[in-house]
């Protein structure tokens, strides 16, 4: 039984309801955060890119395509040794540990892209990760921070969009079926026992500014739930 949500991330879990779920997620997540990144890419130079807390990477080449260098981390252990095997010999992709990449020369990166992981971290250890953030940004580098939830945001909204998803993609039967299958699930223990940790516009906005960034919203928000929110953080010259 999971314990944490690393624990649960690290394990076997039915976040996504099936195969083609999971296949059109990463897709998405992917394709909407490559187009972020070029649209950030200064005069047309190719950015060194971080992905923190990348997950399964499944699509990370459509970023790699738009950035001079990838660096992929996650601090669930399994899921980074699968990550690691998968491009295992890409020129273009690096695979670290968030301590590797605590440990990258300050200023080195361009671009950091963090999706859907805010809401597992206390607020504590995502401040620390803001300043350790900014440090390896190089001036006029970026902060990606997307699927931000907000506190009116119920597991209800996220259900209907997960619905409208699965209804768009081809798999609404079995997106109905897995959230039974979640609403059973340690996901739904976990969120009980641990919560999300959620922030609204103007508190998001706050944190990004203590900690020394630029910030606005951006909108769309990376990914198929428009309930939730991303931000574009800039690192001052």
């Amino acid at each position: 039984m999971a314990r944490s949500w690393r624990d649960f991330f690290d394990g076997e879990h039915s976040i996504y309801v099936n195969a083609r779920h999971k296949a059109l997620h990463d897709r998405m997540v992917a394709r909407d955060v490559a187009a972020i990144v070029a649209s950030l890419a200064a005069a047309g130079r190719p950015p060194t890119v971080l992905d923190f807390g990348c997950g399964e990477a499944t699509e990370a080449q459509e970023v790699a395509r738009v950035s001079s260098s990838l660096i992929l981390s996650d601090a669930a252990p399994a899921v980074l040794a699968r990550v690691r095997e998968r491009y295992r010999g890409d020129p273009r992709i690096r695979v670290l540990d968030p301590g590797e990449v605590e440990a990258l020369a300050p200023g080195s990166l361009d671009v950091v892209a963090v999706n859907s992981l805010l809401q597992y971290l206390p607020r504590a250890e995502l401040q620390r990760l803001l300043e350790v953030w900014r440090d390896l940004l190089a001036p006029g580098g970026h902060l990606v921070v997307g699927d931000v939830v907000p506190p009116d945001v119920s597991p209800l909204t996220d259900a209907a969009a997960l619905l409208r998803f699965g209804w768009q993609g081809g798999f609404l039967a079995a997106a109905g079926a897995g959230l039974v299958r979640t609403a059973l699930s340690d996901y739904r223990r976990l969120r009980a026992e641990l919560g999300l940790s959620t922030y609204d516009e103007n508190v998001m906005l706050s944190l990004l500014e203590n900690a020394g960034f630029e910030a606005r919203r951006r909108r769309p928000n990376i990914g198929h739930n428009q309930a939730r929110m991303t931000f574009v953080a800039t690192r001052p010259d």
